[in-house]
């Protein structure tokens, strides 16, 4: 019995801190939560797919950079992360605000804007994105048409440039693109602290299993120690994906 009423207690004070914080409300979510890190969210217009690839060394950072829904965008929050920004930027532009609105609307009322990374993209392909002050260096962003690159604590600007070039001259599927862009920013050099987690997450209309919901592809490699190549074997095993993918 008591160990029944240890274990009951180690769940429940969690979950109730979990309800009590579902609100957005500009306060620091976790301030050891820092997904320093690399991402790439994109829109092709083509096949009506939005899409986000991340990775970083950094504890299953799929579960809390990657945001996406079907009709209205996709957002990549990191940083000393904030993952009540990911709702809320869908949030704002499903009811019609561009991904600059949105962006600006939420950094304006984020006291911990300063150490955060975020990148938007919104129903029509457009882009905006934000890299705090004291966010870790190296940071920045790089966009394109349709697509965005993100990233701090870096080796350097390269990694961002070798994911939009290797986004923009790849052909093929969104998912094969955005694997290939972050393949690409890691042979670059990518987190300088090294590398454990990566994920994919592409969304569509009746994309789900069964034309049910709308996630396309999602996959996550949580830890390993190549994440990337492991994200890209994974991703292979479905027909959705059929694309072999190596960068030399």
């Amino acid at each position: 019995m008591k160990k029944l009423i240890f274990v009951c207690t180690f769940f429940l004070i969690p979950m109730a801190c979990l309800i009590a914080g579902t609100a957005f409300s500009g306060a620091l979510v976790d301030e050891r939560a820092n997904c320093n890190t690399f991402s790439i969210i994109a829109y092709d217009p083509e096949t009506n797919e939005w899409g986000i690839a991340v990775a970083s060394k950094y504890l299953a950072v799929g579960s809390a950079v990657s945001w996406a829904k079907a009709g209205v965008g996709a957002v990549a929050t990191q940083s000393s992360v904030n993952v009540l920004l990911g709702n809320a930027a869908l949030e704002l532009m499903g009811k019609g605000k561009s991904a600059k609105e949105t962006l600006d609307e939420l950094m304006k009322e984020d006291a911990g804007r300063d150490i955060r990374q975020v990148g938007v993209i919104d129903k029509n392909g457009m882009i905006a994105n934000y890299t705090g002050s004291k966010c870790n260096p190296w940071a920045g962003a790089k966009a394109g048409k349709n697509y965005s690159c993100q990233g701090n604590l870096l080796t350097g600007p390269e990694v961002l440039d070798s994911m939009a070039k290797g986004f923009e001259e790849t052909k093929g599927s969104l998912g094969f693109r955005l694997l290939f862009s972050l393949a690409a920013g890691e042979k670059a050099g990518g987190d300088k602290r090294g590398k454990q987690s990566a994920a994919l997450l592409v969304v569509k209309p009746n994309g789900g299993p069964n034309s049910l919901g709308d996630r396309w592809l999602d996959f996550r490699v949580d830890d390993h120690p190549n994440p990337i190549d492991e994200l890209i074997r994974v991703a292979n095993l479905t027909s959705r994906f059929k694309a072999v993918l190596k960068v030399k």
